[in-house]
């Protein structure tokens, strides 16, 4: 009791007590003050003159200059003490505590631990309190969104543990709050968790105020944030307004970080969870039944009733059609006539290459714009590495090479003869080199020679064993499709010699060597 300071009003009660007579020992008796320190209060009230009933009490200004302020009782001595004014020079430096400790501990042998070095900087350089305002709002005007840490949760697609989020949509007026852990801070969810917020309130605030999170502010800015036009879209299609915190105020924001931090302690910590829906099921009841019927300490009600009470029915109703919630992303034309969104492929006119379009993407299209104009149209591949490709967005040259595959080659070879269709039968029986192009050269040959020459050409190209692009090509420059079979008249010639000439020897003999 002795080594707490006292009020002047305190000291004003003992001296009332001690002019009516009571000792040191009733005094401390009755916790006023301890019996030392009451004998010294006596002392200096007797020297001047307080105990007199004639004379007035002082008042706790003339209290104050002969008590003093406050007393204080030193403790230990500090380890900090002997380097403080190294200290506070490197605090006004700007380095850190952490920084400032490692400093003493490396070059000075300080072996003090860090909270001795924290509680000193607090002490004699305490952060200055800036003087703020509690924001009101009226039922339906506002609601606030963010984002918090959730927990380690099972994958039920891949069987690993995965970190998750939890988004949180908390109604300014009557604290009445959606919430629902997710995977990812995408684009693609942030809208997602919108949609199921509004519809879980069954309508819409005027605005919603948000923290500078890039899957909704592409640039944050105190006065002209940049705001994802797929977000502005989804405000534009439910009727609310963007209103983006500026940077590093998130006290803004201070009814949602609240819930957060609400939702962490009371719901998260001593619940197990499955999987990630098994954790949303139970989080949605416990806001309905828990947290909803919660006494708040700030609006004395409890926050479920005072939504269907009040705010409920201010809301803004929800749109009869849903706003389609699509994804907008700038893209670059590959070399290959496709862009590359989220792993897969979609391909675009040729004529675009190089150029940057828009994509809009939906959870089933994906569509490409010039500008404002419509270019491409595909179904969303969700498979990484999938390629949607429509056959007239390709240069003719590359168009045809991939629309006139083996079996193209030997279709029209048919239609043009047997001696054709065995050539090209040959080409693609080559165990070593594809030869697709030049089948598609042999059949190509055909439009500028007709399809007689071209099979009076594969016959002569086959009877000398040369199947290929440049003997069928040579043989139709030159004409020797249309000279006599040249093989045939040899043949016959040696038939008909009679001379039994001892080195004679038919043509196909000598072609084999």
């Amino acid at each position: 009791m002795s080594n707490r300071s006292f009020e002047m009003y305190e000291y004003r009660q003992v001296l009332v007590r001690m002019r009516q007579g009571d000792s040191d020992r009733q005094i401390a008796a009755v916790r006023l003050m301890g019996r030392s320190k009451a004998a010294k209060l006596r002392r200096v009230a007797r020297e001047r003159g307080w105990l007199e009933a004639e004379h007035p009490l002082p008042d706790d200004t003339a209290l104050a200059e002969v008590l003093g302020e406050r007393e204080t009782h030193p403790g230990p001595s500090s380890q900090v003490e002997p380097h403080r004014e190294r200290i506070l020079a490197w605090k006004r430096a700007g380095i850190t505590g952490t920084t400032i400790h490692q400093a003493l501990v490396r070059e000075h042998g300080f072996s003090g631990s860090y909270s001795a070095i924290r509680r000193f900087l607090q002490a004699n350089e305490p952060i200055p309190l800036k003087a703020t305002v509690r924001l009101d709002f009226a039922p339906a005007e506002a609601a606030q969104v963010d984002f918090g840490a959730g927990p380690r949760l099972l994958d039920t697609d891949t069987g690993e543990l995965r970190k998750t989020w939890v988004f949180v949509m908390t109604l300014c007026f009557s604290r009445h709050q959606y919430a629902e852990l997710i995977w990812r801070q995408d684009v693609a969810t942030w809208l997602a968790c919108h949609r199921h917020a509004f519809e879980w309130f069954n309508g819409v605030p005027k605005r919603v105020i948000i923290d500078n999170a890039k899957c909704a502010i592409l640039l944050a800015h105190r006065r002209d944030p940049e705001v994802q036009r797929a977000y502005a879209e989804c405000a534009e299609g439910y009727g609310f307004k963007i209103d983006a915190c500026p940077p590093r105020e998130p006290q803004l924001k201070g009814r949602v970080e609240a819930g957060v931090k609400y939702l962490k302690q009371a719901f998260l910590a001593l619940r197990e969870f499955r999987s990630l829906p098994d954790a949303n099921a139970q989080l949605r009841q416990w806001l309905l039944a828990e947290a909803g019927n919660r006494l708040h300490g700030t609006t004395r009600a409890q926050p479920l009733a005072l939504f269907e009470s009040v705010e409920k029915a201010l809301l803004a109703r929800l749109p009869d059609v849903p706003p389609e919630l699509a994804i907008w992303a700038k893209l670059k034309v590959h070399r290959d006539a496709h862009v590359q969104f989220e792993r897969a492929y979609y391909s675009v006119p040729f004529r675009l290459l190089g150029q940057t379009l828009w994509l809009k993407a939906t959870p089933a299209v994906v569509r490409l714009y010039q500008a404002h104009q419509l270019v491409a149209t595909h179904v969303r591949q969700h498979r990484p590495g999938a390629r949607s490709t429509v056959a007239d967005h390709m240069p003719p040259n590359a168009l045809a090479y991939a629309m006139r595959d083996p079996q193209w080659c030997l279709t029209q070879a048919n239609a043009v003869g047997p001696q054709c269709q065995a050539l090209i039968e040959r080409l693609f029986a080559d165990q070593v080199l594809e030869h697709l192009r030049a089948a598609q050269g042999v059949i190509r040959l055909g439009e500028k020679y007709g399809a007689p020459r071209l099979e009076a050409a594969c016959q002569r190209a086959l009877s000398f064993d040369t199947p290929r692009y440049r003997s069928v090509k040579t043989i139709l420059e030159k004409g020797l499709d249309q000279q006599p079979d040249a093989v045939a008249a040899f043949d016959t010639l040696a038939e008909s010699y009679t001379g039994g000439a001892r080195f004679l020897r038919d043509s196909a003999e000598l072609l084999s060597h």
